[in-house]
């Protein structure tokens, strides 16, 4: 268990364009917003991307399987991965949401304080390290990853599938941070 208690501030996103009103949405656009990131909410971002319902339940489709499967490899760590491709691409809505999952499902806001402190050169622990290595290689120039990166998480007890895993998360948030920049930009939540 971590001692830190280190906290990310909740932010809010703001769309460029006006979303979909849902009191005068057509029928597919309804039905598109009934499958959500995560099944909680409609959200404003996923009221800007119902404009376009059949892309939009694609990439949701895609997204909910990716980091919501069941079976293979921790939902905290491919809560990280989001994180350090976010915190790579800069996109600080994607990373705040995925820092305090990560802190939440696994009790390492200690991780999460040495992200936002000290950026991704750590130190963290070895497993960590190695997770978070990959990610950022992944993110950020994906064909310098070596084998000694997947080797280091093999050590670590990453089957192969679980490594897959982490690529389709990391990969995932390569593309949705770049969608949530062209589409829109984070603000302080209001009344805090």
């Amino acid at each position: 268990m971590s001692a830190s208690r280190f906290k990310v501030k909740a932010l809010a996103w703001a769309p460029y364009i006006e979303p979909v009103d849902v009191a005068t949405a057509t029928e597919e656009q309804l039905a598109a917003m009934q499958v959500t990131p995560s099944n909680t909410k409609v959200s404003p971002y996923v009221r800007t991307l119902a404009h376009d319902p059949e892309s939009y339940v694609a990439r949701t489709k895609l997204f909910n399987a990716i980091m919501y499967a069941k079976g293979g490899l921790d939902r905290a760590e491919r809560e990280l991965g989001a994180l350090v491709a976010s915190a790579v691409n800069r996109c600080v809505y994607c990373a705040s949401v995925h820092a305090r999952r990560y802190a939440e499902l696994s009790d390492r806001s200690d991780v999460v304080e040495e992200i936002y402190t000290r950026g991704l050169d750590g130190p963290f622990d070895p497993k960590i390290q190695a997770i978070v290595d990959f990610c950022r290689t992944l993110s950020q120039t994906p064909a310098q990853v070596g084998r000694d990166q997947v080797q280091a998480l093999r050590d670590h007890g990453l089957s192969k599938a679980e490594i897959v895993d982490l690529i389709h998360s990391a990969a995932i948030f390569g593309w949705a941070n770049r969608l949530m920049h062209t589409l829109g930009h984070s603000t302080p939540v209001e009344g805090r």
